[in-house]
């Protein structure tokens, strides 16, 4: 299995809004209060045997970088590491001090998945779905395993002091 990891290009944003629509069932992701139009976003598609199978997108405020959206379409094959990876080389290469994410409090796989790469979590944001469902009213009620969506996560990985 051959992994590569090439940044999105504009001929990639049909495949990046369609792939998006079908791992995460949107483009538009809130993080934090902020919305982001995902498929707008720089980032990396992963693929797999020359397929693309994978995506990671990024904004960048000052000298943070967020994670905004890892999916992929293969899991447990190594794809969502080496977009992480290539996320967090990115913001190196873009003089962040940091790079951060959010997963939700129903998504157990996902908070396992960034603690067992080196990102440490930094906060529970309590409620903070009441606020995002303002913005984005789609964000459903119940998660995995119909656990209620109820908080943010926040993982950081310290890239520079």
């Amino acid at each position: 299995m051959a992994i590569d990891i090439q940044p999105i290009t504009e001929s990639d944003r049909e495949w990046v809004r369609a792939f998006l629509w079908r791992e995460a069932g949107h483009t538009r992701m809130v993080t934090r209060g902020w919305l982001h139009q995902c498929d707008e976003l720089p980032g990396f598609i992963g693929r797999v045997d020359g397929e693309r199978a994978g995506l990671v997108t990024v904004h960048i405020n000052g000298r943070d970088c967020e994670v905004v959206t890892l999916h992929t379409a293969v899991p447990g094959r190594g794809l969502g590491s080496a977009l992480l990876a290539a996320a967090a080389d990115y913001a190196r290469q873009h003089g962040c001090r940091r790079a951060w994410l959010i997963t939700t409090n129903d998504n157990e796989p996902a908070i396992r998945f960034y603690s067992n790469r080196g990102w440490r979590l930094m906060a529970v944001h309590k409620g903070a779905l009441a606020h995002s469902r303002l913005i984005k009213p789609e964000i459903p009620l119940l998660g995995l395993n119909g656990i209620p969506i109820e908080d943010e996560i926040e993982f950081e990985l310290r890239l520079q002091e």
